[in-house]
């Protein structure tokens, strides 16, 4: 299951625009590349819930065969959102990744690890100083959300549990799966630490983070996706973008179909498809819809 029902808040005001797991990555949407990424790692399974923007979400996958998207009416959270998903699953663990995140962890091999472990649930942690959060004993999560110090780790996003464990969240209410754990630590469930310290890993939160994501990528500092692609240089340009050649284009770059015009300067940048641009200097920045006329 891919949990893409957020608001994306870090992220205004593009995510106004878009949900975020439909913000493209090499102009692709990353929601598409995610599911064709688990397709390739043997999951026929999909199962994709969605409240903001959610007719976009809808859209962009319907007719997708082996995929199902819930369209929750109010927004359930993590664990809500979970639980609402149960009817649907198979009798058998349920992977779960956040649908913001770009990442290079092998999907099939935790899986296959948690299967092999016998346990009822497994979450995928790693060391990422910024978010590390979670207490780790012994290969299994002692504590959440302490303050952070040596030894802590931070959660990816991605976890396998065990549907069962789901029974007792409560039905169409707002709820975070980080809190049912707790509860489920609290009656001696025990959850295990998959790590992956060292594997690349990005969650998209920020503009900054979202920019930097394409950086790397088109610099070749962090792996593609087979599923995404990369030009042979620095500059992704869609083909039905329109570019006059009085322009100027900079560094790397990754255009959609746009339109871009006059002296317009453009280095270090992604423009979503739809945008207009006809005059200025456009660097260091995500360019999701037409600028006005005042300019940048």
């Amino acid at each position: 299951m891919i949990l893409a029902a957020g608001f994306g808040t870090r992220l205004l005001p593009h995510s106004a625009l878009r949900p975020k797991a439909l913000f493209p990555v090499l102009n692709k949407p990353l929601l598409l590349a995610t599911i064709d990424r688990l397709r390739r790692a043997g999951f026929d399974h999909i199962i994709v819930n969605a409240h903001h923007l959610r007719r976009q979400i809808g859209g962009a996958l319907a007719g997708l065969p082996g995929v199902t998207v819930i369209e929750e009416s109010d927004i359930l959270g993590t664990g809500g959102g979970l639980r609402g998903a149960l009817p649907l699953l198979r009798p058998e663990p349920l992977l779960v990744s956040n649908g913001d995140i770009y990442h290079l962890i092998d999907f099939a091999d935790i899986y296959e690890q948690h299967c092999r472990a016998a346990v009822p649930v497994t979450m995928v942690m790693h060391d990422f100083p910024r978010f590390n959060k979670v207490s780790v004993t012994a290969g299994r999560v002692a504590a959440f959300d302490g303050p952070k110090e040596h030894g802590k780790l931070a959660f990816t996003g991605l976890h396998v549990i065990e549907p069962e464990m789901l029974r007792d969240i409560e039905v169409g209410v707002f709820s975070s799966i980080i809190d049912h754990y707790r509860q489920l630590r609290r009656q001696g469930v025990a959850i295990r630490c998959h790590d992956v310290t060292g594997i690349f890993w990005s969650d998209m939160g920020t503009e900054a983070d979202y920019l930097a994501l394409h950086a790397g990528l088109l610099r070749r500092e962090i792996p593609c996706w087979p599923e995404l692609g990369l030009p042979e240089g620095r500059q992704l340009i869609d083909r039905r973008a329109a570019i006059a050649e009085t322009c100027r284009l900079d560094g790397w770059l990754a255009i959609g179909a746009a339109e871009i015009s006059g002296d317009a300067v453009l280095a270090r940048a992604v423009v979503w498809d739809g945008v207009t641009i006809d005059s200025g200097l456009w660097r260091d920045r995500l360019i999701a819809r037409s600028p006005q006329k005042e300019g940048p």
